[in-house]
C-alpha cells in the first residue's frame, strides 16, 4: 500500500463526516427506522474533526515534528479515527428493522432511497480506518 492511497482515503473519510453532518444537522429524525440520538452524531462530528486535523498534521508534518510527538499525534489521530468510525456505526444503527405493533416504517429522506450511501460511507470509514492503522503500524506513512 503506498502513501497516495492513505492519502485518497483521508480526503473521502473527511467527506462521509461532512456529509453524515449536513444529512442529519436539521433534526433528530433522519432517514432511517428510529429516531437518532444526538450524542452519536455530535461524537462523529466532533471526534471526526479532531482526528482530521491531527491525521493531516500527522501526514503533512510528522517529518518537521520529532519521533516522539509525531508518534503521540498519529497515534492521538488513530484513536479519534476508531472513535469516529465506532460513532458512524451507531448512527446505521436506525437502519435496523423494528418489530412490534407500534413500530414506525422506514422514513426516507432527499438523499437516497434507504440505507446504501449511509452503509457505504461509514463501512468504507472503518476500512478506511483499519487501513489508516495498518499504514501506521507498518511505517508506511
Amino acid at each position: 500500500m503506498s502513501p497516495v492511497v492513505v492519502y485518497v482515503l483521508t480526503g473521502l473519510a473527511a467527506v462521509v463526516v461532512v456529509l453524515t453532518r449536513l444529512r442529519l444537522r436539521r433534526s433528530s429524525r433522519g432517514a432511517g427506522r428510529a429516531d437518532i440520538a444526538r450524542g452519536p452524531v455530535a461524537v462523529h462530528t466532533v471526534a471526526g474533526v479532531l482526528a482530521l486535523a491531527g491525521w493531516s498534521t500527522f501526514l503533512l508534518a510528522g517529518d518537521s515534528l520529532s519521533e516522539d510527538r509525531a508518534s503521540q499525534l498519529g497515534i492521538a489521530a488513530l484513536v479519534l479515527w476508531w472513535v469516529t468510525a465506532l460513532a458512524g456505526l451507531l448512527i446505521l444503527a436506525r437502519w435496523l428493522p423494528t418489530r412490534g405493533r407500534h413500530a414506525a416504517p422506514a422514513a426516507e429522506d432527499s438523499w437516497s432511497d434507504g440505507p446504501g450511501l449511509s452503509v457505504l460511507g461509514h463501512v468504507g470509514l472503518v476500512v478506511g480506518v483499519a487501513l489508516f492503522t495498518y499504514a501506521y503500524l507498518l511505517k508506511i506513512v
